[in-house]
Order: structure tokens, then C-alpha cells, then sequence
């Protein structure tokens, strides 16, 4: 199920062709799937957290989306060129168009963060007070 259909996408971003449309489909049903596997959501959901699955699904497509249509061969993560004494040198943040997380992502999905936590490890009926205190 995708937290988000290409009206969302298109709000968001731009208009898209016939072929970016049905693209964009099967990247937010992908979107989706990997937001699940890397932050799970609560049962039943919360609002605020499908808000911020909407907008991390849209975000995710963008950049794959942009990354696709830049003309770069894939695999290709950088891009140097040199006519005598003037360089150019370019590095891509997402040559291959992958759907990822950014750290704003997560942090607007509050996962990947620590948290603190005790076990017990003893049955409290069973435990005895130092001392004799009662």
C-alpha cells in the first residue's frame, strides 16, 4: 500500500508525462515498501505518521525520479573534464536513482534513533531489599 499517489507527487514537485506517471506509480508502491522495512508504523497509525510518510514517499521519488532523467550512465558517481588549465569536476548525489532515506527523512519519521531502555531481570515479587529494608 503507498502512502502516496501521484496527485501527491505532482503537488509537490511538477507536472508529469504519461511515462513519468506510471513510473512514478511503481516507485511510490516501492517507496512504501521500503519505508515499512526500515521504520515500522504503529497499529493502527497515527495521523502525523502517515502525513510524514506522504511527504518521505514523495521526497524518495523526486530524487530517484531526477537522478533517472539526468542523462548519466549508471553506476557513474562522479564526472571530471579538463581543456588546458580549466577543470570541471561534478559528483552526482544519486547516479543510479535509488529510492533511499536522507537524514531528514528519518528524522521527520522519528526512527533510527536511540533509545534507552532497562530489563529486568529478576521477578519483583522475588526481590529482596538490601539491608532488611522494607
Amino acid at each position: 500500500m503507498a502512502y502516496a499517489d501521484v496527485s501527491d507527487l505532482v503537488a509537490r514537485w511538477r507536472p508529469l508525462s504519461a511515462e513519468e506517471t506510471s513510473r512514478a506509480e511503481v516507485l511510490l508502491d516501492d517507496a512504501a515498501v521500503r519505508l515499512d522495512a526500515v521504520c515500522p508504523v504503529s497499529d493502527p497509525p497515527t495521523d502525523q505518521e502517515l502525513s510524514a510518510r506522504l511527504i518521505v514517499s514523495c521526497e524518495m521519488v523526486k530524487r530517484a525520479m531526477l537522478a533517472g532523467s539526468s542523462g548519466v550512465p549508471a553506476g557513474v558517481t562522479s564526472f571530471q573534464q579538463g581543456a588546458g588549465p580549466y577543470q570541471e569536476t561534478q559528483q552526482f548525489a544519486n547516479p543510479t536513482g535509488d529510492l533511499y532515506l536522507s537524514k531528514s527523512d528519518k528524522a521527520l519519521l522519528q526512527c533510527g534513533r536511540q533509545r534507552a531502555f532497562t530489563v529486568p531481570l529478576s521477578n519483583e515479587a522475588e526481590y529482596v531489599r538490601p539491608w532488611g529494608v522494607v
